[in-house]
């Protein structure tokens, strides 16, 4: 079946390989404002154009991936964006001199390769074994062909949704277009630490609790994991909407970087940060309707948030004339309302997930997280005023790491006061990290596969 999948995959993604290879100036240009130049538009053809060789790499070791995490395995793939990235890395730092702005565009093409090589192994041993075969009536591909074009729909409106973005960006100017990504950058950081590798590690628990009769341990499951997202994730929204500006200064850098620009972003993150907590609660309910194998009401969520992100994009950034902060206020908006619609329809498959269990520990923690803003902003301000000189990195550094210590400890502090769960749950899986080797020991994942022989090389 795995097999069978993945060469359907193939000749769909080559098609469109091809199809984006010769159209990609004119869709570039299609999703362009005017205020990018004709330069900048050929940069970004050709862009495109070397970085689709990465996609069909990306192909496969995302399959892969959806494979080793239907098995309960996570290290590796976990280990693979990691790979990726040193790709871009080293492309950026070894290649810039002979190739310059298309240097991290070969890093991208290297990461991916390195994406998917490394999966093989582990891939291999749990039992595939590639065969050329197109047989659409094998068991369990009706099954996936049905499941899949939902999904298909609305990851492509997602795309379309980015694609939007950039152009009412581009439409401003072509340093709101950088403002926005790097706002977007900033506040996506917690919601992939913590919402996507609960929701990917959820998933097939959730989908062998959907199997059973009994709803009950679904709907345990399901809010225990949106409670744990939810305790990381609330923290982490304070942390980065009251720190916004030296963490804006920190990662994106204070010598090449306008002071005037740091406090746009800011100001930027400042609105996206609301939805974090949101968007990463959205990652475990999406993958709820997976495992009861309902992908069409995600996919009707989907249409809703995209229309309605093109109405408020649109209105705020032409009518409006909000600039770059109308698609921040777009983006938020939509996360309430994608949030709300996926929490009161998965109630609805799922009887009693709106109740005590879920809500009284979400108030608790909210309330917590509120009590972390108040004493988290108070020192950040003393020290930012009295303390830390913010013109010189090592201080912003220090006034970050320093008022964050102290958020922290308040949020863990009123945890154990109003005596959050979660809090005893994430120490005592802290607790068994502190004897990582027994851990790995335990498990039934490879890092390295040993090839033995010929034929296995």
């Amino acid at each position: 079946m795995g097999s069978i999948v993945l060469n359907v995959l193939l000749v769909l993604f080559l098609v469109v390989t091809v199809l984006v290879l010769i159209f990609a100036e004119p869709l570039t240009k299609l999703r362009t404002g005017g205020a990018i130049s004709a330069e900048q538009i050929k940069i970004a053809t050709n862009l495109t154009r070397l970085m689709m060789f990465a996609q069909l790499f990306f192909a496969v070791s995302n399959f892969m991936t959806g494979i080793l995490q239907s098995y309960q395995r996570f290290i590796i793939p976990a280990i693979s964006p990691i790979l990726y990235n040193l790709g871009i890395v080293a492309g950026a730092v070894l290649l810039t001199d002979r190739l310059g702005i298309y240097a991290p565009g070969v890093g991208v093409v290297m990461g991916a390769f390195a994406h998917m090589i490394v999966q093989i192994p582990l891939v291999r041993k749990l039992g595939l074994k590639y065969t050329f075969s197109f047989n659409l009536k094998f068991p369990g591909v009706k099954q996936f062909l049905r499941l899949a074009p939902p999904r298909v729909l609305a990851l492509s409106l997602s795309e379309v949704r980015n694609l939007a973005m950039g152009f009412f960006a581009t439409s401003i100017g072509s340093l709101s277009f950088l403002v926005i990504r790097y706002g977007l950058l900033l506040m996506a950081i917690p919601i992939r630490f913590v919402g996507v590798p609960i929701g990917q590690a959820s998933l097939p628990f959730l989908s062998k609790e959907a199997a059973d009769t009994d709803i009950n341990h679904f709907r345990d499951l399901l809010v225990q994991s949106l409670n744990q997202v939810a305790f990381l994730a609330l923290p982490a929204t304070v942390l980065i909407l009251v720190l916004r500006i030296p963490f804006v200064r920190i990662i994106f850098g204070t010598a090449n970087f306008p002071w005037e620009m740091t406090l746009t972003v800011g100001r930027v993150v400042g609105i996206l940060s609301v939805s974090i907590v949101l968007q990463a609660m959205v990652h475990v309910m999406i993958r709820a309707f997976y495992a009861l194998k309902n992908t069409k009401v995600p996919l009707v969520i989907t249409l809703i948030d995209t229309a309605l992100y093109f109405a408020l994009s649109a209105g705020l950034v032409f009518g409006l004339q909000y600039g770059v902060l109308g698609i921040a206020i777009a983006t938020t908006v939509t996360a309430f309302v994608e949030f709300g619609l996926f929490l009161l329809l998965l109630n609805r498959l799922v009887t009693g997930l709106l109740g005590r269990p879920l809500l009284w520990p979400q108030f608790k923690m909210v309330l917590a997280s509120f009590l972390m803003a108040v004493f988290l902003y108070l020192p950040f301000r003393i020290f930012d005023e009295l303390v830390f000189n913010t013109s010189r990195a090592i201080e912003v550094v220090g006034l970050a790491v320093t008022t964050g210590t102290i958020g922290m400890l308040v949020y863990i502090y009123f945890a154990a006061l109003f005596e959050i769960k979660e809090l005893y749950l994430f120490v005592k899986l802290a607790n068994k990290f502190g004897n990582w080797r027994q851990l790995l020991s335990e498990t039934d994942e490879v890092v390295v596969e040993a090839y033995h022989g010929a034929d296995d090389v």
